[in-house]
C-alpha cells in the first residue's frame, strides 16, 4: 500500500491561487505546481515557525547549506560546498541577476526553442539580444542541433546560453555527452551558461539527470546551476531557490547584482520549508516519482499512433508536451477548443516559441481520476 495518498483531492479554489483561477467545471492544467500536498514534515516546521511568532530578518544557517549540500550528493553525486551557493526568492530572479551581472546591454544570448517561455521575455527586458536556435524533433524525440548553435554564437557573438535541463516544455533528460557538446562549444567561444535545473527531481526511468557544472572543473567555472526546492516539493509560493557558482569572481558579481536590487536573504518561511524537505522529503519524493511514472503511462496509452494528438515522451519534469499538428490546428484555435469545449485549461504551445504552435502543453501533476477525466475531455472534442 502506498504510504502517501497522492489520489488524494484538495481544494485549491482558494483567493489568490493563480492555477485555479477559472470557473469550477474547468480543469486547470497549465501553470507548472503540482496538485499535491507537500510531505507534512514540511508542514509541521512551519507552523512550528508560525507558532513562534516572531518573524524577524532571516539568514539561511549552516544546517541549510549542509542540508542542501546533502541532497545534490546523494542525488546527484554532486559535490557542492556551502560558498558556493547563492540564495534568491527564484530561478528567475537569479537568471536576471546574472544577465545584469554577466552580459551588457545589447549582448547576444542564446537560447533553444521551444522552451520556458520567461527566457525570452527576460532576456529582452533586459536589452539584451535574443538569438534563437531551434531544437530539432525526429519521431517524438527532441535534440539540440549543435552546427546551428556553433554558427549562431560565432555570428552573433553571443556572450551567455540559458539552457532548460532537463527541458521546459518538451520533457527531454539531456544526456551527459550532449551537455558536454554544448559546454565544449560554450568553452571554445567564452560563452557564460546559465543552467535551469529546477525540475532535475523528476527523472524517469531509463534517464539520468547529469548536472552541467558536475561534468568536469572547466564546465564548473563557466556554469551558474540555478536549482529550487519549489517544483520538487510544491514550495512555489514560498520562494526560495539556491543558485550554485563555483567561480569566485562570477559569484561576486552576481552577490552585487542581487545586492543592487535591494534584495538581501530569502524569507524565514522559504528557509525553513527548505531545510525540512532536503532533511525529510526523499522518501516522499520517491513515492510521488513512482506515482508520476504512472501517469506518464496513462498518457502514453491514451494517446495512440492513429489519434490526432500524440504524447512527446517526457523523460523529465511532470510537463507532457502534446503534439496536435495532425488536427492542423493553431495552438490558439487548440486552446480555444480544450478551454471551451472539453473544459481543460492547457498553456499553448506557441507561447514556447514559434516552433510549438500546433502543440500544447499538459501538466499532470494530480490525482490519476483528474488526469483521466482531463484526458477523456480532450479526446471527445477533438
Amino acid at each position: 500500500m502506498m504510504k502517501y495518498d497522492f489520489d488524494a483531492m484538495h481544494n485549491r479554489r482558494i483567493a489568490g491561487d493563480i492555477k485555479y483561477n477559472c470557473p469550477s467545471d474547468v480543469i486547470p492544467m497549465w501553470v507548472a505546481d503540482m496538485d499535491f500536498k507537500v510531505p507534512d514534515e514540511i508542514s509541521d516546521a512551519l507552523i512550528k515557525e508560525a507558532k513562534h511568532g516572531i518573524f524577524g530578518y532571516n539568514k539561511p544557517d549552516g544546517e541549510y547549506m549542509s542540508l542542501v549540500t546533502q541532497w545534490y550528493k546523494l542525488r546527484f553525486d554532486w559535490e557542492i560546498r556551502p560558498e558556493h551557493i547563492i540564495t534568491s526568492p527564484g530561478v528567475m530572479f537569479s537568471i536576471g541577476a546574472s544577465i545584469n551581472a554577466l552580459t551588457e546591454i545589447g549582448d547576444s544570448i542564446l537560447i533553444c526553442q521551444p522552451v520556458y517561455y520567461p527566457f525570452s521575455k527576460i532576456v529582452t527586458a533586459n536589452k539584451r539580444k535574443l538569438v534563437i536556435s531551434e531544437l530539432t524533433e525526429t519521431n517524438g524525440r527532441y535534440q539540440f542541433n549543435f552546427d546551428d548553435i556553433k554558427t549562431k554564437i560565432k555570428k552573433h557573438s553571443v556572450k551567455m546560453f540559458l539552457l532548460c535541463s532537463p527541458h521546459n516544455p518538451v520533457g527531454r533528460v539531456w544526456t551527459k555527452d550532449e551537455l558536454k557538446k554544448i559546454g565544449n562549444i560554450c568553452l571554445a567561444n567564452n560563452v557564460t551558461i546559465v543552467s535551469d535545473e529546477i525540475h532535475s527531481d523528476f527523472i524517469y526511468q531509463g534517464n539520468t539527470h547529469t548536472p552541467l557544472a558536475s561534468i568536469s572543473d572547466e564546465l564548473a567555472k563557466i556554469t551558474v546551476t540555478c536549482t529550487a526546492p519549489s517544483k520538487t516539493f510544491n514550495l512555489a509560493g514560498l520562494q526560495a531557490s539556491n543558485t550554485v557558482v563555483f567561480d569566485p569572481v562570477i559569484r561576486r558579481k552576481i552577490e552585487k547584482s542581487i545586492a543592487a536590487s535591494g534584495y538581501f536573504e530569502i524569507n524565514t518561511m522559504a528557509s525553513v520549508s527548505t531545510k525540512a524537505a532536503y532533511q525529510y522529503g526523499g522518501e516522499w519524493l520517491d513515492g510521488l516519482l513512482s506515482y508520476l511514472e504512472e501517469s506518464r503511462q496513462i498518457l502514453q496509452k491514451a494517446f495512440p499512433t492513429d489519434f490526432p494528438i500524440s504524447l512527446i515522451q517526457p523523460e523529465g519534469t511532470y510537463l507532457a508536451w502534446l503534439d496536435c499538428r495532425k488536427t492542423e490546428l493553431t495552438s490558439t484555435k487548440l486552446y480555444d477548443i480544450f478551454l471551451n469545449k472539453a473544459r481543460v485549461w492547457l498553456h499553448k504551445g506557441d507561447t514556447f516559441g514559434k516552433s510549438g504552435n500546433g502543440f500544447m502543453r499538459l501538466n499532470f501533476a494530480c490525482p490519476h481520476s483528474v488526469l483521466c477525466e482531463a484526458i477523456d475531455r480532450i479526446k471527445y472534442s477533438i
